[in-house]
């Protein structure tokens, strides 16, 4: 059975995801971030570095704990097959996007996010360069979708999830799609997915009502 310790955040949101596409069975084991429970012990535990998500796979070879989400989505595509090519070009172009997503897109995203809702005080310099590191990423991704289907070619992969966690959030670091028309069009088809949205649904009903 493979457990995932989550919450309604975008790094948190990419393994459901993969998980409903590939049509594996997991259990959800909310974290509440907002509360500090990835700072609690049993969850240390998992992940020394105190962040969801965490995989854990008690399957045939054992107990396996895999943290980072984006390593996740390559052991889940590795252990299923889909969603990663095999070899060659295909596969690196993946790699690609992900390796920019973890040193780019993501630290900018959150960052701005930081700056922008949760500083002590205000960092009008930080929060622009931030601000406008995630827009200039934004423009990248818009131009690279102007002549294929998805970020890393024609293919829907675990790149595009990837990318999807942090625009499904991307209210946080106030960005928009306005003049994305690429960038909208790849949003609206990845969020269409039925997959998706199923992993969408899952991962809201952790956050408690109000």
């Amino acid at each position: 059975m493979i457990e995932v310790h989550a919450f309604a955040t975008p790094n948190s949101v990419k393994v459901p995801i993969a998980l409903e596409e590939m049509g594996l069975a997991y259990a959800l084991k909310p974290v509440n971030v907002r509360q500090g429970e990835q700072k609690a012990t049993a969850f240390v535990a998992l992940n020394p570095n105190g962040k969801v998500p965490v995989l854990v796979d008690d399957g045939d070879g054992g107990r396996f704990v895999l943290t980072e989400s984006a390593a996740i989505l390559v052991y889940l595509a590795e252990k299923t097959g889909r969603l990663l090519p095999e070899s060659g070009a295909a596969r690196a172009r993946v790699f690609e996007q992900l390796f920019f997503h973890a040193s780019g897109l993501s630290p900018a995203f959150g960052n701005a996010g930081f700056f922008k809702r949760s500083s002590p005080e205000p960092q009008p310099i930080a929060e622009a360069r931030f601000a406008s590191e995630a827009e200039r990423i934004l423009g990248l991704l818009d131009a690279k979708l102007a002549d294929q289907a998805f970020v890393a070619g024609d293919d829907f992969t675990i790149a595009d999830i990837a990318h999807f966690g942090w625009l499904w959030r991307r209210q946080f670091p106030g960005l928009t799609l306005a003049d994305r028309p690429n960038l909208s069009r790849w949003y609206d088809d990845v969020a269409a997915r039925a997959a998706v949205q199923r992993a969408v649904a899952r991962v809201e009903a952790l956050v408690p009502a109000a």
